[in-house]
């Protein structure tokens, strides 16, 4: 498989969304900026599974044949099943970025972690969406932009220096 590089603006707009003056990480990743379909589309689908289970259940033909209490049922199991695929796509969809721009990540930075930066947890980058917003606030784009995140993983490093190295030792006993 060929694989593509992606540009850091890319990258950060397929994990994260600005909102002037913030920065976030995004529920969805967006394949939007990697070529595929944007993440509004996703939650689009998403909204209108139950919308479509309610008309497929309650239309006069299937509901004369169900009845009230079986159609009540039948939309309650049907809307579980539901909420189990919309979490399993959802993973599908962010594993399946992940996969496509951390190669690229590499190039950007070999020694960052992607899934440290992306990481809910607690971890040495945990405010890396504050530097990135910063960089954002100041409208640096590509080597600029490149440059500040760099400074800013280095910094997050040194303050969380204790937290890094148990990291990194951690993941150097595993591989």
């Amino acid at each position: 498989m060929l694989e593509k590089n992606y540009s850091l603006e890319a990258i950060l707009a397929s994990v994260s969304y600005y909102k002037k003056p913030k920065a976030k990480k995004r529920l969805i990743f967006d394949q939007s900026a990697l070529g595929g379909i944007s993440s509004r589309w996703v939650i689009v689908f998403f909204f209108t599974l139950p919308v479509v289970e309610y008309i497929a259940i309650f239309n006069p033909w299937v509901f004369d044949r169900l009845g009230i209490a079986q159609a009540i049922i039948f939309y309650i199991i049907f809307l579980s099943m539901l909420m189990i695929m919309v979490i399993a796509l959802g993973f599908i969809n962010n594993h399946k970025v992940i996969r496509q721009i951390t190669p690229s990540w590499r190039r950007h930075f070999p020694d960052i972690e992607l899934e440290w930066v992306l990481s809910s947890g607690t971890t040495p980058y945990k405010d890396f969406f504050t530097h990135y917003s910063s960089a954002l606030n100041e409208n640096l784009q590509g080597e600029a932009l490149h440059n500040s995140l760099k400074i800013a993983f280095y910094t997050m490093q040194e303050e969380n220096k204790v937290l890094f190295e148990a990291m990194k030792n951690r993941s150097s006993r595993t591989s």
